[in-house]
């Protein structure tokens, strides 16, 4: 793609990257076939193309974003899919992001808009405010109807049940079992923390078990994704930083192997520190906490857990139960890993089965359910019914966003992949699962 930035424009360090990103495009459109909002609405200028067009346009004008500008680029998912179908390797991750920076700081959003994104970016990253949000939400459903339609759909959002606090969760380290082969820092996340502390306390049990000495780091808390999606990056550097700084005391003293996260939306965000703070006194820091950024089902297989020890895989209690794997946008676009996990419960003893079109986002992403919700109902609907379609006993995934959204419509039990690896290799049944699950 022809670029017109002058060279005063690329002098600015985003402005360059964005002219970078800008130039590898081909025009192909191989990114609209994959795009799941182009696939709903249909609309040139809803898929990645035609909002490249919009960003380039507004870069290279130097404008405020309008109106229509910014009506395309919220109703992107920031699912990713494009940069997977991309030949060229257009990366528009750091492309869109830089355009909502920009929005954010050029364009005044409707009194509502503002209020909802406001009363986002203040709650969801913070677990002890989520969690009082969520009994103002109960305490406010039976008045719903007084209610803005975007606020009402924060109250009809609101899950139907909060899960007892985990002090897993405290600045800690937990000692491994038997030999130590890794230390690690786990990463336990802000909203997660808030809708389900299963994962987090599974996550410790299995790397315990599997010779890791694992590190809850004090200071560190989410990782800035929430926001630095809304465009609001000052908010979201600010969080980023402290977990760079939390961490790097960490190696500092008594060193870390890596950082694990089991969150894929929160762990695309951290391997891309290195690119978000390249221009700031953090840059070596945060590539280095970015080099050392696990998913863990990455970890898990560094680990090895099908040696054949007696914490080894698949027990009785699993093998044969058919597991309905959805691959996470930011696990399959945003990291690349697109089978490892659905492996990993294979070797475990499940039977597992992929949905069509995998590929397509279930319309969580984020806060876009709760932003867009009428696309993201659609594209739940879509994933739910291709999920439904393998007759799966169980639905698994690697990200709290997606078991939220999948589980708030589907009568078959979401759990996060790790806690059916601990299940397999010794560990509690997941409370999740009936009792009807042998």
């Amino acid at each position: 793609m022809q670029t017109n930035f002058t060279q005063s424009q690329l002098d600015d360090p985003e402005i360059a990257r964005a002219n970078e990103i800008l130039r590898a495009c081909v025009h192909c459109g191989f990114c609209t076939a994959t795009c799941p909002t182009y696939q709903v609405l249909g609309d040139e200028l809803d898929s990645p193309r035609g909002r490249i067009y919009l960003i380039k346009d507004m870069l290279e004008q130097e404008r405020d974003a309008d109106e229509t500008t910014v009506k395309h680029i919220d109703r992107c998912l920031s699912c990713l899919a494009c940069m997977t179908t991309c030949p060229s390797g257009v990366h528009y991750m750091h492309l869109v992001d830089h355009a909502r920076a920009h929005i954010e700081r050029t364009y005044k959003r409707p009194l509502m808009d503002r209020l909802v994104r406001f009363v986002l970016a203040n709650i969801l990253p913070y677990p002890n405010r989520f969690r009082l949000a969520i009994l103002g939400a109960w305490i406010g459903r039976p008045f719903r109807g007084l209610l803005p339609k975007k606020l009402r759909v924060l109250v009809d959002m609101a899950p139907k049940s909060i899960p007892p606090v985990s002090r897993n969760d405290d600045a800690q380290v937990f000692s491994a079992i038997g030999p130590r082969k890794k230390r690690v820092a786990l990463m336990t996340g802000c909203a997660q923390k808030a809708l389900n502390t299963d994962i987090n306390d599974a996550t410790i049990r299995i790397l315990r078990r599997h010779g890791c000495e694992v590190v809850v780091a004090k200071g560190a808390g989410c990782c800035g994704a929430l926001t630095h999606h809304m465009g609001k990056t000052t908010d979201s550097h600010k969080t980023a930083a402290k977990n760079i700084h939390a961490w790097s005391a960490e190696i500092d003293t008594d060193g870390l192997d890596a950082i694990v996260i089991n969150a894929s939306g929160c762990g695309t965000t951290v391997k891309d520190y290195g690119h978000m703070f390249r221009s700031t006194p953090l840059a070596d820091k945060a590539a280095k906490i970015a080099s050392l950024t696990r998913d863990i089902s990455e970890l898990l297989a560094e680990l090895d857990l099908h040696n054949g020890s007696a914490r080894g895989l698949p027990t009785d209690a699993t093998k044969g139960l058919r597991v309905a794997y959805h691959s996470a946008c930011s696990l399959q676009h945003g990291q690349q890993i697109k089978t490892l996990p659905a492996e990993l419960l294979a070797q475990a003893g499940f039977d597992v089965v992929t949905p069509t079109d995998a590929h397509l986002c279930c319309g969580s992403a984020g806060t876009y359910n709760l932003l867009q919700s009428e696309i993201s109902a659609k594209l739940k609907s879509r994933k739910i019914t291709a999920l439904a379609a393998t007759a799966p006993d169980i639905i698994a995934t690697g990200n709290i966003g997606c078991m939220v959204q999948i589980g708030s419509g589907s009568e078959v039990p979401v759990l996060h992949t790790v806690e059916l690896l601990d299940w397999a290799s010794g560990g509690p049944k997941p409370r999740a699962l009936s009792d009807s699950h042998q």
